[in-house]
């Protein structure tokens, strides 16, 4: 007759992963052959389980990665020069520790922004806060902030995270007040935190682009020195697996 109440108040603690555990328990005759701190280790360990899956499920949410990647899906057969051992080692998440940058660039449909996601993911799995941003629009909210005094705030957010990733740089021209927003967000950040970019341009061609060589030269130096580097190479794998599932529908049809 307590099991229910018992159960109930471990819900009215908070403590919805215990809860669970002792109703399976209930529902599972060879479990009262446990002793009673062989029980409680399992719902102890029930609860934590619980918890850090809901601490993810909110890292994930606040990141708003664009798309669901993970380290283990990543396929290192396509032929576009990934280096197998420089990414493993990034999945540790050292570099991160030790507030250092990344710099991911190649073709149109190489796997920047899956690659930059897979690692987001890994970063949100360890227990660190991510956020995901694309350049062009991100600058757009900036100067949308900046009009109705939400500037501030924005850029503090922006710093605060323990990963910031601005993927599609450089393909769109900056504007003066643009660049100025590029130049707080690498100044805020520059050895307090890490930052993913992705670019479809290679890192030669990014002073070129920011345009003001004075501001080029601030932002790149904080950004790209010593950062690590994926170079991508190859043709789009988003095409080559479409040309593949129109070559298996064509042998399936015949």
């Amino acid at each position: 007759m307590l099991h229910h109440p018992t159960t109930d108040r471990l819900r009215e603690l908070g403590l919805v992963g215990m809860a669970r555990a002792l109703e399976e328990m209930r529902r599972q005759p060879d479990s009262g052959a446990l002793d009673f701190e062989a029980r409680l280790a399992l719902m102890v360990e029930r609860e934590q389980l619980e918890r850090d899956s809901k601490r993810l499920q909110t890292r994930l949410r606040f990141a708003g990665l664009r798309v669901q990647a993970t380290p283990e899906d990543v396929d290192y057969r396509a032929a576009r020069g990934l280096d197998r051992v420089l990414f493993q080692t990034l999945t540790g998440g050292a570099w991160i520790e030790r507030h250092e940058n990344l710099l991911v660039t190649g073709p149109t449909g190489t796997g920047k922004t899956w690659l930059s996601c897979a690692l987001g993911h890994r970063a949100c799995r360890d227990n660190r806060s991510v956020l995901y941003h694309r350049v062009p629009r991100l600058l757009e909210a900036l100067s949308l902030a900046r009009g109705d005094g939400r500037y501030a705030r924005m850029l503090k957010s922006l710093a605060r995270v323990q990963m910031l990733i601005l993927d599609d740089w450089g393909i769109t021209p900056l504007t003066a007040e643009q660049r100025r927003d590029l130049l707080e967000i690498v100044d805020d950040r520059h050895g307090r935190a890490s930052t993913v970019v992705t670019s479809q341009l290679p890192v030669a061609h990014w002073h070129e682009h920011i345009g003001n060589p004075t501001i080029a030269d601030a932002v790149l130096d904080r950004l790209v020195h010593s950062a690590h580097r994926i170079e991508l190479k190859g043709e789009s794998l988003r095409k080559l697996r479409a040309a593949k599932a129109v070559r298996l529908d064509e042998t399936a049809s015949g």
